[in-house]
C-alpha cells in the first residue's frame, strides 16, 4: 500500500524547498558584498600602516649604560615596542647610536667622529620606503664643568651645534622627520670621571628653550620635518630617580645619572608616546 501526499503538502514542501533556496542565495550574495566591499576595506587598512626606521642619537642614557644587556634592556628597544604595538604603526626597524660620553660637539659632521655612522645606519634599514625619523636627545655631557669633548658648552654653541646636526640631516635624507627630547635630570652631585654638580644641572636647563627655539625656526623651512618631542622625562625622572634611575657611587657619595632597567622602559615609552605624536 502506498504513502498518499497531499497536493498540499507537496505544495508545502515545494515552498520550503524555495525558501531555503533562496536564503542560500542571499547568503552567497551577502559573502560576495562583504568580499567586494570589505577585502578593499582590509587592503586600505594594510596600505595606510605607516612603516618606521628609527635611528636613536644620544649618549650613554640612550646606549644604556650600566644596564645588564643595552642591545636588549635600552630605551631605544622600549620606544621600539611601544610603537610596533600602535596604530596606525607597521613595521618599526632601529639603530640605537648613543654614544656614552659624547656631546653634541663630538656628533657634529665636521668632526668625522660618529656622524658618518648615523648616516650609514639611516642608510642601512631593509625597508628603505619606511618613513625615516631621528630621535636626538643630547646635552648632558655638554653641561658637565669639564670632562667630556667641549664641555662645557654654552646655550648658544648648542643651539649651533644641534643646528649643524639638524641641517645635515635635512640636507642628507630630504624627507627624514627629526625629534628632538628634552635631556633628564641628574642629581647635583653628579661626579664620576666627569664633573657636572649643581653647576652643570643648571647648565642642562638653560639648554631647554634653545631647543624649543631651534624647533620653532624649522617651521618655516622644512615644515612638519622637525619637532619638538618628550619634555616630560625631567621631571619625572627627577621626582622618581630613587625607583628609576641606578645609584652610582662617585666623588661626592651616590649619584643618580642612568636610568636603571625600570627607568629605560619608562624613559622609552615617553620617547615611543612622542614620536607616536610626530609620524601619526
Amino acid at each position: 500500500m502506498g504513502i498518499y501526499v497531499s497536493e498540499y503538502e507537496l505544495d508545502m514542501e515545494t515552498l520550503t524547498q524555495q525558501k531555503i533556496a533562496g536564503k542560500r542565495n542571499i547568503a552567497k550574495l551577502l559573502l560576495l558584498f562583504s568580499c567586494f566591499f570589505y577585502h578593499p576595506f582590509l587592503y586600505a587598512q594594510q596600505q595606510d600602516k605607516i612603516n618606521l626606521n628609527l635611528v636613536f642619537i644620544g649618549n650613554s642614557i640612550t646606549h644604556g649604560a650600566g644596564l645588564k644587556d643595552f642591545k636588549t634592556m635600552a630605551p631605544p628597544v622600549f620606544a621600539t615596542k611601544f610603537l610596533q604595538e600602535q596604530q596606525p604603526i607597521g613595521e618599526v626597524n632601529f639603530s640605537n647610536q648613543g654614544v656614552s660620553g659624547f656631546t653634541t660637539v663630538d656628533f657634529l659632521p665636521e668632526t668625522h667622529s660618529v656622524f658618518s655612522k648615523v648616516e650609514d645606519a639611516a642608510r642601512s634599514f631593509n625597508n628603505p620606503n619606511a618613513l625615516l625619523v631621528f630621535s636626538i636627545i643630547l646635552g648632558t655631557n655638554d653641561s658637565a664643568i669639564h670632562g667630556p669633548h667641549g664641555a662645557p658648552v654654552s646655550p648658544e654653541n648648542y643651539y649651533k651645534n644641534l643646528k649643524t646636526i639638524a641641517d645635515q640631516l635635512l640636507k642628507d635624507f630630504p624627507k627624514c622627520r627629526i625629534i628632538f627630547h628634552h635631556p633628564l635630570w641628574y642629581s647635583e652631585n653628579t661626579y664620576n670621571h666627569s664633573e657636572y654638580l649643581a653647576e652643570g644641572l643648571k647648565r642642562l636647563q638653560s639648554y631647554f628653550p634653545e631647543i624649543n627655539k631651534l624647533v620653532k625656526s624649522y617651521a618655516k623651512t622644512y615644515p612638519r620635518q622637525v619637532f619638538l618631542g618628550d619634555k616630560k622625562g625631567f621631571k619625572y625622572f627627577k621626582k622618581h630617580h630613587e625607583e628609576l634611575m641606578q645609584h652610582e657611587k662617585g666623588q661626592q657619595g651616590i649619584f643618580y645619572l642612568h636610568p636603571n632597567a625600570a627607568g629605560a622602559e619608562a624613559l622609552g615609552k615617553l620617547w615611543g608616546k612622542a614620536i607616536l605624536k610626530v609620524v601619526k
